[in-house]
């Protein structure tokens, strides 16, 4: 089935159409650029001082001009760089579309925790709040379970939150949910190789299907 960090960005670059402004995350979201259709207009935002930045260059990457997560890239046609001041007025002024960010944990009620692991040392939160709450729209990345098989989706986040009630989409290498206050929490697709039982197992929080879900994907 492949890397399923791959099928998962491969996936989430769907979600993203011509004109949009998309802050992407470190981790999993970071590969999206890679799987862009070339001829969506999109200008990727990043924290550190980026608007308008295009996939890892194929070769003599300049290591200077690198996305939230160090990794190097390219600039489109138009794309700027500036200071941090400038890229968080941008996330609080709501002027993100999109945020695609990596998670550790999404609960049914969609909060969100994604920045540290109890016991291991990070540098901070980093922009990951502000995004909860700035951009439009939220969606989270992540592999369906830990590596000891615990399910990451859950009915209540036991890791510290970054923010509450801020997911609207998750999307996993099993499946993709979406969350909102009516509903909760919605398996709208299942992916290649799964069946709508894998997700039951392999999922802590309860969820409904959508009307949508293609037959051949049931039990």
């Amino acid at each position: 089935m492949g890397d399923s960090r791959q099928l998962i960005a491969q996936r989430a670059a769907k979600e993203i159409v011509s004109g949009m402004i998309v802050n992407l995350g470190i981790g999993i979201p970071s590969l999206i650029p890679d799987y862009l259709d070339p001829s969506n207009r999109v200008f990727f935002h990043t924290e550190n001082g980026l608007l308008g930045f295009g996939p890892t260059p194929a070769e003599n990457p300049d290591w200077t001009l690198s996305n939230a997560a160090g990794y190097p890239v390219s600039i489109v046609e138009g794309g700027i760089y500036f200071d941090s001041t400038i890229s968080f007025g941008m996330i609080r002024s709501g002027r993100i579309d999109l945020a695609v960010l990596g998670s550790l944990q999404v609960s049914a009620a969609g909060d969100l925790a994604n920045w540290i692991v109890p016991g291991k040392r990070v540098p901070g939160v980093g922009g990951a709040m502000e995004l909860a709450y700035g951009a439009k729209h939220l969606i989270a990345l992540m592999q369906h379970c830990e590596k000891n098989g615990k399910p990451k989706i859950v009915r209540k986040c036991t890791l510290p939150l970054t923010a509450t009630s801020c997911v609207k989409r998750v999307i996993t290498e099993m499946g993709v949910f979406d969350i909102d206050p009516q509903h909760g929490l919605t398996l709208t697709e299942v992916m290649p190789g799964f069946m709508v039982s894998d997700l039951r197992n392999h999922t802590e929080a309860d969820f409904i299907l959508s009307e949508n879900l293609n037959g051949e994907n049931h039990d």
